[in-house]
């Protein structure tokens, strides 16, 4: 039944953890479906039986409301917690049983079964790395220090507002990568080069550009009615800028309908970041 002219349908993500894992790969499996409207509902730290049946309750209420099944993303390791949400009133997707299983009769062994494992801090050397890449993406966000800029990873450049600062904290925050960033300003125009600051770590330079809509939309709510916010200087500071990045030989990706996730995994595919490798 065609349901996309239908209230939004309630979707829940239940984990006796964080709840992240259940959340990232719902909301990446609904997105293949743009014209159906979903109401997302995060329940971390379901872990005992109580807990178990009040999520029951909870999604049984919503099913009940909006006269339809929700949907629920299961991370639940505990099988016999897992079995009283299957009592709900929902589509039930048990993500831990569709992908542990098969991996299990692969290797031929059994899981640890261990909640929480993938969140936790038992690899204390990449925790500490990803705290660094934070203080470091922190002490060299827009430009501010130039000091230790051969620890980066990358140093990201484009002109300001065009989402620099959000992708140098992912990557730290996701992968430890090391990322510095630097605004490209009117007096680089004029010059038509890098900042010298930069002009030594060209190898590691890789820039963001974005729509002069977008941008002129995005620095209003900055800065209302100022020349730094008019469409046309977003149009004059993005094409000066991008002439410099192809002047210069630096990579660079328009930011404007992707989300920090692609951009972050274009950086690391192009820059050979590999901060997980085996």
């Amino acid at each position: 039944m065609n349901q996309t002219n239908r209230s939004p349908r309630g979707v829940f993500f239940v984990s006796d953890g964080t709840g992240i894992t259940a959340e990232t790969l719902g909301h990446s499996l609904l997105s293949q479906f743009p014209e159906q409207r979903f109401r997302h509902v995060r329940m971390p730290f379901v872990d005992t039986e109580d807990k178990a049946h009040d999520a029951v309750h909870r999604i049984n209420d919503i099913a009940r409301r909006a006269q339809l099944r929700p949907i629920v993303f299961s991370t639940l390791v505990n099988a016999a917690l897992a079995e009283i949400l299957r009592g709900a009133q929902a589509h039930f997707i048990d993500l831990f049983q569709t992908f542990i299983e098969p991996l299990e009769l692969e290797l031929g062994q059994k899981s640890a079964h261990t909640v929480g494992s993938s969140h936790g801090m038992s690899d204390a050397t990449s925790y500490t790395q990803r705290i660094d890449a934070i203080n470091f993406a922190l002490s060299h966000d827009d430009g501010v220090s130039h000091e230790n800029l051969a620890d980066a990873d990358v140093i990201l450049v484009g002109v300001s507002r065009s989402g620099k600062t959000p992708t140098s904290l992912y990557l730290a925050m996701q992968f430890g990568v090391r990322a510095a960033n630097y605004p490209l300003i009117p007096e680089d125009f004029e010059r038509n080069r890098l900042p010298q600051e930069l002009s030594r770590y060209r190898n590691k330079l890789f820039g963001l550009t974005i729509a002069p809509e977008r941008l002129s939309q995005i620095r209003q709510e900055r800065r209302p009615n100022s020349v730094y916010a008019a469409l046309d200087n977003c149009r004059f500071e993005i094409e000066a800028a991008q002439r410099l990045m192809r002047r210069e030989g630096i990579a660079f990706l328009d930011s404007t309908s992707r989300s920090i996730e692609e951009i972050s995994a274009k950086i690391l595919q192009d820059i050979r970041i590999d901060k997980n490798g085996y």
